[in-house]
């Protein structure tokens, strides 16, 4: 019997890790049948695609709730905690339930590992094993509608044992070539898994050959398909304080003149998309949603480690960017969002990405703007050395004289911290003439999740609301970096 969450997670980290999923099914429909077939309990959204399946997953929990539903929403990884991809109304799941329910579950759990090593096969994975508790969770709540995202691929993802009302694809692109395939079609061909017979399929804007697979999927599954640019998008949008002011061409309406408080043309696609996912799963597509409603959910739309600004004097922003793609937009959000006149950048990148791509993305996007790329690593096991990453740098274009490497992210922070700092000083003495850039000194950390999930441990808005002065290994405090009377100011404006 487990105490403790921690104890709990303990053990999750003991089996094979989510990079190394297998490609198979029976296992969790083994593990299902035993408990119940909790993944029916409830009718189900289902996410896939290369980037924006949380925050769209997130969009659409949130309005879930404004319509009075009860929602258990699954995402992958976590930032910083295993609970977070767990999610009741909202919320992450609260430790008491997460160990009682892994609990009387184990039991079960363990029947389906003898029989896998009885059998020559690798006993139930992390991801398998966590995704089994998430539907367990949902059943013992009970939740009126499951949001799941699939945590690779789409076909044998775990999270596919359920069938969905509707199946949600964000934006395709090449990621996890090794297993997913080194084309968007060949990607597409996997995430179209998550299509159901007589189900819905909402479609995010795609790459000629994903979108042809998808629609072909679609028909032979004889589902309902609706593809934005098509049947909806996106019609306008303006930066606003906060987010943006955004109208959206629904499927049975159009919804003008909402606020998002999220920043990024990106973010907005992820809302159209999400949109069109609820006037399928609530209406068949038929059926506007409220406005009002819908602008109440919206108003509680939040995206940690996407955009997230966690400090000022310097602004520290935090993306969990983690291939070519995500940088691109990460970069056009900068710099149309925070316009920094001065950026250093915090990179650190996992060993199964495309490594030479981010940094080839950053460099194309920021080279010439930015003086000071902090290399460093997270404390995953996957994460790539500072010396090897060092070395990608170089070759995807960074000089030498840009570039600190070190283990440690607080030194790489303060490092960065120090370097906009100089830069800020030698902006003021030529009277801001050195740059066009008005939002003032700035850190982006992006590269990889984990480094995100770790930095927004260290130095996230619970730190911030509470004590800006706590210790860390090497400095006295946080204070050094972000004064703790500046942060107070700037929040009073």
């Amino acid at each position: 019997m487990f105490e403790t969450a921690e104890q709990v997670y303990e053990h999750l980290l003991s089996r094979a890790p989510e990079n190394k999923m297998e490609p198979r099914m029976q296992p969790m429909f083994d593990i299902m049948a035993l408990l119940g077939d909790p993944q029916t309990s409830a009718p189900v959204i289902h996410l896939t695609g290369t980037n924006g399946k949380t925050t769209t997953a997130r969009i659409i929990e949130q309005v879930l709730i404004a319509h009075g539903l009860r929602t258990g929403r699954y995402t992958s990884p976590h930032l910083v905690k295993v609970t977070e991809r767990i999610t009741l109304d909202g919320e992450p799941v609260d430790d008491a339930t997460f160990v009682r329910v892994f609990n009387e579950i184990a039991p079960l759990i363990d029947m389906v590992d003898a029989k896998l090593v009885e059998a020559g096969e690798q006993q139930l994975t992390y991801f398998e094993t966590v995704t089994a508790l998430g539907f367990a969770i949902f059943a013992d709540a009970p939740v009126d509608v499951m949001v799941l995202e699939v945590g690779l691929g789409g076909i044998t993802d775990a999270t596919n044992v359920a069938d969905a009302q509707v199946s949600v694809v964000t934006p395709i692109s090449v990621d996890h070539a090794e297993l997913l395939g080194d084309t968007p079609g060949q990607i597409a061909v996997e995430k179209s898994g998550i299509i159901k017979d007589n189900g819905y399929l909402i479609s995010a804007a795609q790459d000629p050959e994903a979108a042809q697979v998808l629609l072909e999927k679609a028909r032979a599954q004889h589902a309902n398909f609706k593809f934005e640019n098509i049947e909806f998008g996106v019609t306008g949008r303006s930066v606003a304080v906060g987010g943006q002011q955004v109208s959206i061409k629904g499927l049975a309406a159009e919804y003008n003149n909402l606020f998002l408080p999220l920043h990024g043309a990106h973010q907005v696609q992820n809302l159209a998309v999400a949109i069109a996912a609820l006037e399928a799963f609530l209406g068949a597509g038929d059926q506007p949603l409220q406005r009002d409603i819908l602008q109440d959910g919206l108003s509680m739309v939040t995206s940690p480690g996407r955009l997230e600004l966690l400090r000022t004097n310097p602004s520290l922003v935090i993306d969990a960017a983690h291939n070519p793609q995500g940088i691109e937009a990460t970069a056009a959000t900068m710099r149309e969002t925070f316009n920094f006149s001065s950026l250093g950048l915090v990179v650190g990148i996992l060993d199964d990405k495309d490594a030479l791509g981010i940094l080839t993305a950053l460099f194309e996007h920021f080279g010439d703007d930015v003086e000071h790329l902090a290399i460093t690593k997270s404390n995953s096991p996957r994460a790539i050395s500072p010396e090897e990453l060092t070395e990608i740098a170089l070759d995807a274009g960074w000089d030498e004289d840009q570039l600190f490497t070190t283990d440690s992210v607080v030194d790489a922070i303060a490092w960065a911290v120090q370097g906009v700092r100089d830069i800020e000083a030698r902006i003021q003495d030529a009277g801001r003439s050195l740059t066009a850039g008005t939002g003032g000194a700035g850190i982006l950390v992006t590269g990889s999740i984990t480094l995100v999930g770790q930095v927004r441990d260290l130095l996230g808005p619970e730190t911030a609301a509470t004590d800006a002065s706590v210790e860390v290994e090497g400095h006295d405090d946080f204070s050094d970096f972000f004064p703790q009377e500046d942060q107070e100011d700037d929040d009073s404006e």
